[in-house]
């Protein structure tokens, strides 16, 4: 591949996000985890792209290869003030041993969310509104300036990601998803190999760990089964377009 028929990150405002897209199926289609984030970082995005984690059940393995090609590869965390403590504690825990130097935890203004839930009861009542006030504003304020964001989405979760592709274009961005062809079995002996920490709560059944009020311990395959149950809202909104 030469230089030449990159097209560089600097020259993103020249092509929309869909032929981006298009050019990195072709160039990285047979690549994932390290090798194509190492790809992003350092010759298609340098310096503008940005990885999203919840630092939940699996976070670790998607951070873990990050920081093993790049530590100081930005990492945007939303923290919703609705999280559990084990959440941010663990946040922490992560930070120190990978190494990660530049973890930027955003949140709503709170000016904001008091006008809009002063009860604190809007995920009850309307989760989408309140994913869309603590969540998917502050994100997309978060992501100015980056022209690609790295998520740790995979098609074993189901449902929406089922067909998962590596590379999407939303909303003016190019989302990559090195992790999307991954099983289980690749994650969990990720985490065995490199000695990664568990989420605190995953051992005490919660299998994917949202916000506190909307997340349960689930059984079962679903991994995703313990979000938002009882209703049929499976995502946040971050990942679908018109948002980012």
């Amino acid at each position: 591949m030469s230089d030449a028929s990159l097209i560089q990150a600097d020259d993103m405002t020249a092509f929309d996000a869909a032929a981006r897209v298009a050019a990195l199926h072709e160039r990285y289609e047979n690549l994932d985890g390290a090798a194509l984030i190492d790809a992003l970082a350092h010759r298609e995005f340098p310096g503008r792209v940005a990885v999203l984690s919840s630092f939940g059940a699996e976070s670790a393995a998607l951070l873990s290869v990050v920081a093993e090609v790049d530590p100081t590869v930005p990492v945007i965390f939303l923290n919703t003030n609705k999280l559990f403590e084990e959440t941010l504690e663990y946040r922490d825990t992560l930070v120190r041993k990978l190494g990660l130097t530049d973890v930027r935890s955003v949140q709503a203004k709170a000016a904001v969310v008091n006008e809009a839930d002063s009860d604190g009861m809007l995920w009850y009542w309307d989760p989408d509104r309140c994913c869309a006030l603590r969540k998917v504003q502050p994100m997309n304020d978060a992501l100015e300036g980056f022209d690609a964001v790295i998520s740790g989405r995979k098609r074993y979760h189901g449902d929406l990601r089922s067909f998962l592709p590596l590379f999407e274009a939303v909303d003016g961005r190019v989302k990559v998803d090195p992790l999307a062809r991954w099983t289980p079995e690749q994650v969990r002996e990720l985490f065995e190999a490199r000695e990664l920490p568990q989420h605190p709560l995953v051992a005490k059944g919660y299998k994917s760990i949202g916000c506190e009020p909307c997340t349960i311990p689930a059984e079962g395959d679903d991994v995703r089964a313990g979000r938002w149950a009882g209703r049929a809202k499976t995502e946040c909104g971050i990942h679908i377009g018109s948002h980012i």
